[in-house]
Parts: C-alpha cells; sequence; structure tokens
C-alpha cells in the first residue's frame, strides 16, 4: 500500500482529499503546518507528498528546498492557488515531480499520483479488470468482452471509478467529488446523465440503479 503524505492547511480541503485516497486504497497522513509536514516528509514513512505552496511556519517552497536536501527520490506534488507560470515554474525549479493549481479536479489528481507512483515503482499492474471489462491505465482504453469501447474523457474517470470499486455502491455525491471535483455542484445531474452515456456503450445492465443510494457495477 503505497503512503502519501497531504501536506494542506485548508480543513476542507485536506478531509476531501484525504477520504478520496483512502477510498482509493492509499494510506494516508494530514499535516497542516509547514515544519509538521517537513518533519513527516523526511522521516521516510512516505512514498509521495501532495505539498501546500501556502502552509503556515514554513511555507511550501521552502519545504520543498529542505525535502530535497535530503531526498532526491521522493515523489512532490505541489498544490497551490496560485496559477501564474513564475509560479509553476517556481516550483518544477525547486525540485517538484508535478504541480497543480486550485481548485483542481479529483480524478486527475489521482491520475497523476499514479503517474509519479508508476515513476518511483511503486505502482504495478496498469489495468483494472472486472467480469469481462478491462480498463487500461496507459492507453486509457476500455475493452469489453474482447470490442474495444470509445470512451470520452469523462466517460473513462466515471468507468474507472466504478471498475475500481466493483459491486459496491456508490452514491452520487462520492462519484461527483472524485471525478469532477470538489467544488462542483452537489445538485447537478451529471452524475446520471454520463451513467446513462456509460450504459449505452457497456450494456444497460452493467450499472445497477440502488434506489436512494447510488449506482453499483456489477
Amino acid at each position: 500500500m503505497s503512503r502519501i503524505l497531504v501536506a494542506e492547511d485548508e480543513e476542507r480541503i485536506s478531509s476531501f482529499v484525504e477520504k478520496g485516497l483512502r477510498a482509493e486504497g492509499y494510506s494516508t497522513t494530514v499535516a497542516a503546518t509547514g515544519p509538521d509536514a517537513l518533519a513527516f516528509a523526511i522521516s521516510g514513512n512516505y512514498d509521495l507528498v501532495l505539498l501546500d505552496v501556502g502552509l503556515p511556519g514554513i511555507d511550501g517552497y521552502e519545504v520543498l528546498r529542505r525535502i530535497r536536501a535530503s531526498d532526491t527520490q521522493l515523489a512532490v506534488i505541489m498544490l497551490t492557488a496560485r496559477s501564474s507560470l513564475a509560479d509553476t515554474i517556481a516550483g518544477l525549479d525547486g525540485g517538484a515531480s508535478d504541480y497543480m493549481s486550485k481548485p483542481f479536479k479529483f480524478d486527475e489528481l489521482l491520475a497523476r499520483i499514479r503517474v509519479r507512483l508508476r515513476d518511483a515503482g511503486q505502482v504495478g499492474s496498469t489495468t483494472i479488470e472486472h467480469a469481462g471489462l478491462v480498463l487500461d491505465l496507459r492507453t486509457r482504453r476500455l475493452t469489453a468482452a474482447g470490442r474495444t469501447v470509445d470512451l470520452s474523457a469523462r466517460e473513462f474517470s466515471l468507468a474507472e471509478e466504478f471498475l475500481r470499486h466493483p459491486d459496491q455502491v456508490l452514491s452520487r455525491e462520492q462519484l461527483l467529488s472524485r471525478v469532477w471535483g470538489v467544488d462542483f455542484d452537489p445538485g447537478s445531474n451529471v452524475v446520471d446523465v454520463y451513467v446513462r452515456y456509460l450504459r449505452a456503450k457497456l450494456g444497460s445492465d452493467r450499472i445497477e440503479t440502488v434506489r436512494g443510494a447510488g449506482y453499483r457495477l456489477v
């Protein structure tokens, strides 16, 4: 199990990210200050760090500099509300493995985490399989009973969520937060629309509606 440090001082974001990562099978720790983040990061107990730039005590850039002074291999994805090119360059030049601006979509964050862990040798298989469905995370292709199914980027992300949790009921709220992101309108019917799209491509019997609870891949 890969171990991820979430260094984020905004509790709403850290809680959202931590819950989502745990649902994906990652082991997580949250640090709300720069000094705590640095202490955890250099302990050698983590495979990847999600590092907010605006941490109190020591900012993310300085935490990154000190991490790199002791560990050049640890994967670090910087998270920031600053979206200028200069900030991105500063983070990457400082040794960040990747750089994401807030607000971000959780499925994109997961994809970037998988890439960085894979680069570090922490992620093995690049395919997810269940009951005749095979999702290739590297080529982003889905095959169903041997035939290739064309999916849009959002359909692919939704299919990935279902395939990572087969036979498990996923609520609309869970799917919204994981696939569309923390800032998406919770009253939207976009989940229902995209489930219909997937049913049309995979078969109407593959995704079951659980009344009052959500959807389940069967």
